[in-house]
């Protein structure tokens, strides 16, 4: 019978249960798990095309904790609007483990069916012995297979469970945010403000209309002192985050799919933002987080080469699945653009000081440049699966008379690492040595360029339509201070 994935997770357990019942020893097996129809019966196709996708990884769900913390990890699913269903999994991992157990029973009696004919026997018992070495081996296949459906199931219910949350933060939906710093003001203008849009055609920055023509919307050519601003961010951004001890990569554009699932993401989901390669395995990425993560997937560090501190920089591409309005005009989202990322792996002591050192980079970047931005404490249904805690910066953006995020730094502890398979060895204590764990992971925005350059132009525009370049950033521009039309007819 081919199950459809609604009743599957049914199936598996009854199926299994009843594996689990004891059965008079050395009887025959015959009944499988999931039986293959009749050789002249078509399989029901439909039934095959909503078949759950088989499993390519498998995370280290702690799921004796989620057992013994049942309401717990259910109320904090629950408070992140996560779907996911504890009581089925745990049910799914209690039946798993009895199942597991008999196998190693049957296990056992096949060892003692293999030291039984060792010796010299008669015939006849020996051809008991056979029959009942192959009855075992019988049981054995069956009851395996229903351990290996039941793992794939246990796997898939296991991984919507979203991560722990921390205690301080608000619970609910994005307006619950809290404050939890402020820095600069508005400016004051004396003049009609402009939109980015307006001034960056202006200044011979963007070029829309040949990125509608040649990709489509919320693509853009970036032209002239547009293209130069993008490079200066970017060498800006590397050469900051470089001094603070991180070290520089240029990553790929594509990433395979189960990197991307381990590290929480969802290719294959509804309104999915991410862009997958037809008949691949691979996506492109929507952020160097991915790859960066997945440099030290499946390795074990030692404790004293932690933490490990990384920076990328990246083309990003994301579908931007629902996104509309006067937010999105321009620069604002686009299907592709740049971005500067942080990521840290670390032991599990050093996260928390180590998520405040990044929020502390952003904001002192953010202060250099002049911007005026809030600091933001996320509520529990804006952190996604992976992060234990996010931080916000979002800057004032004049034109849309409204702050935009400009980046984020996420403490996401060990749920990408349980899935990225990173390990760490503690140092020894009184010389005995310490069992493995899991690292810890974050991850933060040192520059998303088109934010930046939004922020930039409509922050320091000026009535006659120029606009004055940060300090730290002209000398990444060969020292240019303001950027004038006059200069673009030049």
């Amino acid at each position: 019978r081919i199950l459809s994935p609604a009743g599957r997770g049914q199936e598996v357990c009854a199926a299994a249960a009843s594996r689990a019942r004891v059965q008079p020893e050395g009887t025959r097996r015959s009944a499988r798990f999931i039986t293959s129809a009749p050789a002249v019966k078509e399989p029901d196709t439909a039934a095959v095309a909503d078949a759950p996708p088989p499993l390519t990884w498998k995370a280290a769900i702690d799921y004796k904790r989620i057992r013994d913390n049942a309401e717990a990890v259910q109320r904090n699913a629950d408070s992140r609007a996560a779907a996911c269903d504890v009581n089925k999994v745990i049910t799914i991992y209690e039946t798993y483990q009895t199942l597991n157990k008999q196998a190693d029973e049957i296990r056992e009696k096949r060892n003692l069916n293999a030291k039984s004919m060792k010796g010299k026997l008669e015939p006849e018992a020996r051809s008991a012995l056979v029959e009942q070495g192959k009855s075992l081996k019988d049981e054995l296949a069956a009851v395996e297979g229903d351990l290996n459906a039941l793992e794939a199931e246990l796997q898939r219910e296991g991984q919507k469970i979203p991560n722990d949350t921390h205690p301080e933060v608000p619970l609910g939906g994005e307006e619950m945010a809290v404050l939890k710093r402020e820095v600069g003001a508005k400016r004051d203008f004396s003049f009609q403000v402009a939109s980015h849009v307006d001034i960056g055609e202006r200044l011979g920055m963007f070029d829309f209309e040949t990125g509608g023509k040649v990709c489509g919307s919320r693509f853009v050519y970036l032209t002239g002192v547009g293209a130069l601003l993008e490079l200066a961010l970017i060498n800006w951004a590397l050469a900051k985050v470089v001094s603070k001890g991180f070290k520089p990569m240029v990553v790929p554009d594509l990433v395979r799919q189960s990197t991307m699932e381990k590290c929480g993401f969802q290719p294959r989901a509804e309104n999915t933002q991410v862009y997958t390669i037809e008949n691949s395995d691979l996506c492109l990425a929507g952020t160097a987080e991915i790859l960066l993560g997945g440099v030290y997937m499946d390795e074990t560090l030692t404790e004293s080469q932690l933490p490990v501190k990384m920076a990328a920089f990246s083309h990003c591409f994301r579908t931007e699945a629902g996104a509309a309005g006067a937010a999105s005009r321009g620069m604002y989202r686009l299907h592709q653009f740049s971005k500067v990322e942080m990521f840290v792996v670390s032991t599990p002591e050093q996260s928390d000081a180590l998520h405040d050192e990044l929020i502390g980079i952003e904001e002192e970047m953010y202060t250099e440049l002049g911007f005026h931005f809030k600091v933001l404490d996320m509520s529990s249904q804006d952190l996604g699966a992976p992060a234990y805690r996010k931080f916000d910066i979002e800057a004032w953006m004049p034109a849309l008379q409204r702050y935009g995020e400009i980046s984020s730094a996420s403490n996401c502890t060990d749920y990408q690492a349980r899935r990225l398979n990173i390990k760490y060895r503690p140092s020894p204590i009184e010389g005995k040595k310490q069992p493995l764990a899991h690292c810890h992971t974050l991850n933060a925005t040192a520059c998303a360029v088109p934010r930046m350059i939004i922020t930039i132009l409509e922050n320091f525009q000026n009535e006659d339509g120029s606009v004055d370049v940060p300090a730290p950033l002209q000398p990444f521009l060969g020292g240019l201070k303001v950027l004038t039309p006059e200069d673009v007819a030049k």
